[in-house]
């Protein structure tokens, strides 16, 4: 069920490039991300996500000059309120995403990804597992490799010019690492027999209850709904030369409600352990 509700939500963030859908995706993305991790971890991420919404919004509003409300000038050319308001969209549509993705790390670990797609698709099971295994093994190794440098060094750099070349040192050592590092993983692979043909097992068996079943449908259902709505939503919608007016307010109401389904099930966890 997590699975399913973490990717449609997720789809949706990146394929509905609609205002009210932008901003329902950022408000359900960081309370999943709140009811998963934690809000003491989610809020060191904050200022990087205003700045990801930030820089998005002012690189559109200065490169595009399609839109019909000037707000200034650069030159002959306009900074306009259509160009801004599409930079907003598309990254709070960005900054949803990794939040969900987020909440995808902390609910699905390798294990689980490989077990819900290894019959299915074992190869895509094998992407997703590997990435999120190389993602934190690179950030370590690169800590590791940065602080080798710092040791076997006589000073510490202290020019730009000397931190820079120390950093494109460690970049290069570090995807040597890593080359060498995928050679010898594809090498102990097929010699595990990865891709001999034989339909993969997983050692995790998830079984699904009825309460799992029923939360399923729900969110099946949701995304079946929201599906028709978001498409209708955002093909009448467009930010040049003018937004028109947006949907009757009921339109967004299916898609709100899929927001708040991580919400309510931590809601009432909390309620069912205190009582």
């Amino acid at each position: 069920m997590a699975f399913t509700y973490l990717v449609s939500a997720a789809a949706f963030a990146m394929a509905a490039a609609h205002p009210v859908y932008a901003a329902l995706a950022l408000a359900g993305s960081a309370a999943c991300a709140c009811c998963t991790r934690g809000w003491r971890a989610v809020a060191p991420g904050v200022p990087v996500l205003v700045g990801v919404i930030a820089v998005v919004a002012l690189a559109n509003a200065l490169f595009v000059a399609e839109g019909t409300t000037p707000l200034f000038y650069m030159g002959e050319r306009p900074v306009t309120l259509e160009a801004l308001g599409y930079g907003l969209c598309s990254g709070t549509m960005l900054a949803a995403v990794f939040l969900w993705f987020s909440s995808y790390a902390a609910c699905m670990d390798s294990a689980a990804t490989a077990s819900v797609l290894g019959r299915v698709a074992p190869t895509i099971a094998l992407m997703v597992s590997q990435v999120m295994r190389l993602v934190p093994q690179f950030a370590a190794r690169g800590r590791t490799i940065l602080a080798t440098e710092r040791a076997a060094s006589a000073a510490a750099p202290r020019t730009a010019r000397e931190r820079a070349a120390g950093n494109l040192r460690a970049a290069s050592v570090l995807m040597g690492w890593g080359l060498e590092d995928s050679l010898t993983r594809s090498d102990a692979m097929r010699a595990r027999g990865w891709g001999c043909g034989v339909r993969r097992t997983s050692y995790r068996q998830d079984h699904l209850g009825r309460a799992d079943i029923a939360l399923l449908a729900i969110v099946v259902a949701l995304v079946a709904v929201n599906i028709p709505l978001a498409a209708v939503a955002c093909a009448q919608f467009s930010f040049y030369p003018t937004p028109p007016q947006l949907l009757a307010w009921w339109g967004y109401v299916p898609y709100a409600a899929l927001m708040l389904v991580a919400p309510a099930l931590y809601l009432g966890e909390v309620i069912r352990w205190r009582s």
